[in-house]
């Protein structure tokens, strides 16, 4: 375990600043918010998803890593390690996916769902992307947003806009999307409705 890459540097006050950026992240829908770390997690794994899999993840909550980050076993190690986490081959069976590479990100209906009795039992999908900023290529609004907002991702899962209409049109079951990219955060509550291009 000598070559296994560091952690937080203070577990609790690094994860917890880590669950507040995330909770703010999806308190404000498409708003970019701040996600400092300075984790250097195995190659693949950017920095931002390793610091949410480390403060989300934990032996209840098991974790599903897409084709790209299979192929490194160093990823597996490293989360198994600083979480404590089960893996899942089903992402139907995910509390959260990892996802490295946005556009082969598997169908949303692929993963849990929930219930209507149990709306919490869906998967929160975790994606890096490389352009996260507040602009007007899609337009969102719902619960947590004034009015509307827009957001540019990059790249972006295949059938990204039918996709989240069909997850928006299953409230309150579906999934959640938290978006990574280099020093920032922005997620998509299933609440959240897509209102069109601009």
């Amino acid at each position: 375990m000598t070559d296994l890459a560091p952690g937080f540097a203070d577990a609790a006050l690094d994860s917890q600043a880590v669950f507040r950026a995330c909770m703010n992240a999806l308190a404000r829908p498409a708003s970019p918010q701040p996600l400092a770390t300075e984790l250097v997690p195995p190659a693949l794994l950017t920095p931002e998803l390793a610091a949410l899999a480390l403060a989300l993840a934990d032996h209840e909550a098991p974790l599903w890593l897409d084709a790209a980050l299979r192929t490194e076993p160093a990823v597996r190690r490293y989360l198994a390690f600083h979480t404590g986490a089960r893996f899942v081959d089903d992402p139907a069976e995910a509390a959260f996916a990892l996802i490295s590479d946005a556009a082969a990100c598997p169908p949303f209906e692929r993963f849990a769902l929930g219930s209507d009795e149990y709306p919490d039992r869906s998967t929160t999908l975790l994606i890096a992307v490389n352009r996260l900023e507040a602009a007007e290529e899609f337009a969102f609004t719902g619960p947590g947003i004034k009015e509307r907002i827009g957001l540019s991702i990059a790249p972006l899962p295949s059938g990204f806009r039918e996709q989240l209409r069909a997850n928006a049109a299953l409230f309150p079951r579906g999934v959640d999307l938290i978006f990574t990219a280099p020093g920032r955060i922005a997620a998509l509550p299933r609440s959240s409705q897509l209102i069109g291009e601009v």
